[in-house]
């Protein structure tokens, strides 16, 4: 019999999981499992009563567990035992006619409770597995936030809803709602990615002391919301900390350009680098590509592949090797020739790696002066009149 009952269970909460009163209406199984046609299909209809039958059989042992009633010493045992049949099947009856709607009613409302006793229903458990940033620059990061969920019933449960905050020190940063995400699959685990997208001027125009080149604490606070027969709509709730950071571009200057080979159709030279990093973290300079005017007169385009660290809220300085024809820059050529100041214009991108990941920041300086330098063997090798 508890086989029987077993197999009816599983077929009434699959019928259930297939009616438009769990998949349109968006209603609990326990709240599904009480109605009537066209929510649920009468196929359901008819698999509930067949159930409530089948444990209404397994329970119905009032005989086995009444046991035999007291008798008085000079009652004869044959009258006794007629008259007390004759009892209990009066009592019998009237329990039968007076209770069985209110059984009929309480297995309605008790129909979950009863199912899990045959079938052993659980409640899904939900982490966040994972939290990863695949873009980040001066203009927002893009959030990645893995949530593992396993299910340990024997069919799909949906999710209904995926309700998340992201937070800094008790302020909003950002918050959204995912509905209708998803099922995971009986007996299974899924892993739910939500993407979030934090636009830092929209931080920055909110909170005034939120600056850019931080480091800020985050909390995630995702609720999901499952439906499970038995237990119907569950909220479950999870937490994540951590930090992240509003990117700052670094500053760039040219110290000087130190002559290598000079002529008038082609001179080869290198351009002293210096940049600051106005970040709290450091940053790993992978590789760096760059255009440069002089005087307005564009000497080239390059990309520099080159490894080297800079320290947070420090300066590092480097070396780039250039070459460009002097002739091109007319009445200008004399002012390079005679050390004065010459203006300039640097653009270009620096790929760098961060604590948090793989990052892609501008450097421009616009407006810019340096001065031409002679080689290591000239004489004019002073840098006391550099400017930046």
């Amino acid at each position: 019999m508890a086989k029987s009952c077993k197999g009816l269970a599983m077929e009434l909460v699959k019928c259930l999981s297939e009616s438009d009163c769990v998949k349109v209406d968006k209603r609990s199984y326990r709240e599904c499992a009480g109605e009537k046609v066209p929510s649920i299909s009468s196929e359901c209809v008819g698999l509930r009563e067949t159930y409530f039958n089948c444990k209404r059989g397994q329970v119905d042992m009032r005989a086995r567990i009444r046991g035999n009633k007291g008798m008085a010493s000079s009652d004869e045992p044959e009258a006794v035992e007629r008259k007390y049949k004759k009892e209990d099947k009066k009592e019998d009856e009237h329990e039968e006619k007076e209770g069985f709607i209110e059984k009929v009613k309480d297995f309605i409302h008790d129909i979950g409770e009863k199912i899990e006793e045959a079938i052993g229903f659980g409640k899904p458990t939900a982490d966040v597995a994972g939290v990863h940033l695949p873009c980040i620059n001066l203009h927002r990061a893009e959030i990645v936030i893995d949530v593992l969920i396993k299910n340990p019933n024997p069919i799909p449960i949906p999710l209904v809803d995926i309700d998340y905050l992201i937070e800094s020190d008790g302020r909003k940063l950002v918050s959204g709602l995912i509905p209708d995400a998803g099922t995971v699959h009986a007996h299974g685990s899924e892993t739910v990615k939500i993407p979030v997208t934090l636009i830092y001027d929209d931080i920055k125009n909110t909170y005034h002391d939120i600056k850019p080149g931080s480091i800020i604490p985050y909390r995630i606070r995702v609720a999901l919301i499952v439906d499970v027969p038995i237990f119907g709509r569950l909220t479950l709730p999870l937490e994540k900390t951590g930090e992240i950071p509003i990117p700052y571009k670094p500053d760039v200057d040219i110290e000087k350009i130190r002559f290598e080979k000079f002529s008038f159709e082609e001179t080869t030279a290198n351009l002293h680098l210096k940049l600051e990093n106005k970040n709290d973290f450091d940053l790993g300079l992978n590789a760096l590509d760059y255009e440069i005017w002089l005087s307005d007169v564009s000497i080239g385009t390059a990309e520099l592949t080159k490894s080297t660290k800079i320290e947070k809220n420090g300066i590092t300085k480097m070396e780039i090797p250039i070459s460009f024809r002097p002739k091109d820059f007319g009445s200008a050529l004399w002012d390079m020739i005679r050390g004065r100041g010459i203006g300039y214009t640097m653009k270009g991108n620096i790929d760098v790696d961060t604590p948090f990941g793989n990052m892609k920041l501008p450097i421009s300086k616009e407006g810019g002066t340096t001065r031409l330098k002679k080689g290591k063997n000239g004489e004019d090798d002073d840098d006391d009149d550099d400017e930046d």
